[in-house]
């Protein structure tokens, strides 16, 4: 049965095709609460699901979110044709997969389309979600759901080959490192299209600390002029369609606290497929509060990657990195952005910040034949050290259109600040990730650019009662005072004494 229905456009992002049908407009279709129903206009023809409602939309019309109404043109008032749609046949392939049965490439083709089209409903993308969270996949399905990742989405073509890539598993704060391997590669020659994160559960993501010198958000087209021009950059992925299924399936992924770890795999690997990269560096931090717990857990990760890297073509390299405190001493975007600026301008920088980037750089720069086997990390540093590095992040920023002048000096900071002091004398025997990252986002970072945390110790650093240990910056008294009281709460960083325990604890001394 086919409705002609006048729109009621709702000034909304639902980030979904989700329509609203008055309740006797839906039983007059034979439709019920989550039904699919297909539009029509003139100009485009889309899937929706449906939801239903006795107030919001009178009967003879229908509720569009700002998303539909973009799609298919649009306006106010204006009428479409709605009909009812079959469910889709990725559906039952979902269901075989919750059985726990292999999926064929042509399964998950059909499943990442109905992804990024918009067919399916938050309970059908979180059951598929939830399948791979709880069974496991064969490597061929691996390599299968990743090229259809890839495949239903833009490809980049970049003139200059081979393409180069890194990518960090995440779970550490301060993982600054892109803003220093990027103009290291780019310096040397190479071709490096960095398509980053934002931030989901971290106080922020590369895309997040790269916009506080430069705009993050361009299409592929324009990423490909970037990169032949520049040799690299620094862009937010979500900005691009990359991999598009991949930004639908975290949204359902955050709210569950789940991360799927061949889906994760395959997230990272698709990516770097679309972009065309042929070598990537995957960074696998380990530690306690890390994603990954210990070396054995992060060897079988490595091994995935590099098997995975062998069945779609690109070669790759895993660096199985420290992750039990945060890289350098700034957390939050603007901090992080004027602690890489200072690194590549020369100046006092934290150790575990150039170490990490030069060996995570280094490893290109040996797979691209800039340095031989060993030296890369020699090489890396001289780039950093000869301000190579800085005049290519100049050259990168100006043409992502920032500022190319710009130095750490500029940046500005939040400027309402407190030190959290020690209340006791000790060594600093533990930084705890989690706490640390909470206590940023309480002080607003990453969405107040200006917020976050500046770490005043590291691990084995002795201090003094009422010595600062960190200092807090919001943009706000009230995220200011919040983030305070929560530190003060969580105790992130841990001082103990040079004893840490007596055996037996209770000696008996006879004489």
């Amino acid at each position: 049965m086919e409705k002609r229905l006048k729109v009621r456009a709702f000034d909304m992002e639902v980030g979904k095709y989700e329509v609203t049908l008055n309740e006797e407009d839906a039983r007059d279709m034979g439709l019920h609460l989550r039904d699919r129903v297909r539009l029509f206009t003139d100009h485009k023809e889309i899937t929706a699901i449906v939801n239903t409602t006795r107030t919001i939309v009178g009967k003879g019309q229908i509720g569009l979110p700002l998303e539909v109404t973009r799609t298919i043109a649009v306006k106010e008032g204006g009428e479409i044709s709605v009909t009812p749609a079959e469910r889709p046949k990725s559906v039952e392939c979902i269901r075989r997969k919750m059985d726990r049965q292999p999926l064929t490439e042509a399964e998950y083709s059909a499943i990442i389309k109905d992804v990024v089209g918009h067919n399916l409903s938050e309970i059908e993308l979180t059951a598929f979600i939830s399948a791979l969270y709880i069974n496991e996949m064969t490597m061929d399905e691996i390599a299968y759901l990743t090229r259809q990742m890839a495949m239903n989405g833009e490809m980049l073509d970049l003139k200059k080959k081979p393409v180069y890539d890194k990518h960090s598993i995440g779970g550490v704060p301060g993982n600054k490192i892109s803003l220093l391997v990027v103009p290291i590669v780019a310096a040397a020659g190479l071709t490096i299209p960095k398509t980053s994160s934002r931030a989901i559960t971290s106080a922020c993501g590369t895309a997040d600390i790269m916009e506080v010198l430069a705009p993050v958000v361009f299409n592929a087209h324009e990423i490909e002029e970037i990169v032949n021009r520049t040799g690299g950059i620094i862009a937010w992925g979500g900005g691009v369609n990359l991999a598009p299924a991949d930004d639908i399936f975290i949204q359902v992924e955050y709210p569950l606290a789940i991360d799927p770890r061949n889906l994760m795999i395959c997230s990272v690997m698709a990516k770097k497929y679309a972009v065309g990269a042929n070598f990537v560096v995957i960074d696998i931090p380990i530690g306690s509060e890390a994603k990954i717990h210990d070396m054995e857990a992060g060897k079988r990760f490595a091994r995935s990657f590099i098997e995975l890297g062998e069945r779609i073509g690109i070669t790759a390299e895993c660096a199985i990195t420290y992750g039990d405190k945060p890289i350098g001493r700034a957390i939050g975007p603007a901090l992080e952005a004027q602690e890489a600026l200072r690194a590549l301008e020369n100046l006092p920088a934290p150790s575990s910040l150039l170490e990490k980037a030069t060996d995570i750089a280094g490893i290109i720069l040996e797979a691209g034949g800039v340095a031989g086997k060993g030296a890369g990390k020699g090489a890396a540093m001289e780039y950093l050290k000869s301000g190579k590095a800085l005049a290519k992040m100049r050259e990168i920023i100006g043409a992502q259109g920032g500022d190319p002048r710009v130095t750490s000096k500029d940046i500005k900071v939040g400027g309402l600040k407190e030190a959290i002091t020690s209340t006791a004398e000790g060594y600093v025997t533990h930084i705890s990730n989690k706490a640390i990252v909470q206590i940023a986002r309480a002080a607003g970072a990453p969405k107040d650019t200006g917020a976050g945390i500046a770490l005043q110790v590291s691990k084995g650093v002795k201090v003094k009662k009422d010595d600062p240990i960190f200092e807090i910056h919001a943009e706000s008294e009230y995220k200011l005072e919040q983030a305070v009281r929560l530190a003060k709460q969580l105790h992130p960083i841990v001082l103990e004494g040079m004893l840490l325990k007596r055996v037996p604890e209770f000696p008996i001394f006879e004489y």
